[in-house]
């Protein structure tokens, strides 16, 4: 029974977001582990380019003029990763953290404003004292640029996989209410 509190209490604290999956015609992934493409070939817009961050659940991405994601701060744990790079993190009761990406989507179409962003997280895991927590995640971000260009709204969509292990394995279940929320993201810093 405890080792199902603490997981139940992880769990809610490693809150997981989404949206859903985009048809895009994809560009080829590029050296940083990011598929970017622009709709009828245009440029990434200068805009987009800077930190947005969300109004809940700690979402951050940072998009650089190539329209790569340089880094984004995830509703899982709320850590902050890199594509491409496997991040480590120690955990305050001990143990650590290790997230591996897969490969991240960014798709704009200039004459809707539309953006889609798609996080992978290929590998999850992280110690719990003598326990672990293994999964994987990915989330889907689709939704308009306001007119003004100054916020986005934007639905996000998960679909998780985690699974505790105390020692035996037990699979996670996924309340499908916390698998889509709306976030409204905005640029804090007013870069262009």
């Amino acid at each position: 029974m405890k080792r199902c509190l603490l997981f139940g209490c992880l769990f809610s604290l490693l809150t997981l977001n989404g949206c859903q999956k985009s048809s895009v015609n994809p560009a080829p992934v590029n050296k940083s582990g990011v598929e970017v493409t622009v709709e009828d070939g245009g440029q990434f817009p200068q805009f987009l380019v800077g930190t947005w961050k969300a109004d809940k659940d700690g979402w951050e991405f940072v998009f650089e003029p190539d329209g790569t994601i340089s880094s984004a701060v995830i509703a899982l744990g709320r850590f902050k990763i890199t594509p491409g790079k496997i991040t480590t993190v120690p955990m305050k009761m001990g143990g650590k953290s290790i997230l591996e990406p897969g490969e991240w989507l960014v798709w704009y179409a200039p004459t809707t404003r539309e953006l889609v962003i798609k996080i992978v997280v290929k590998h999850f895991y992280a110690e719990i004292g003598d326990d672990v927590l293994k999964g994987k995640v990915e989330y889907v971000f689709v939704g308009k640029i306001s007119g003004n260009y100054s916020s986005w709204n934007a639905t996000c969509t998960s679909f998780p996989e985690y699974a505790a292990y105390t020692p035996e394995r037990h699979e996670l279940p996924v309340d499908p209410d916390d698998t889509i929320k709306e976030l409204l993201f905005t640029k804090p810093d007013k870069t262009n």
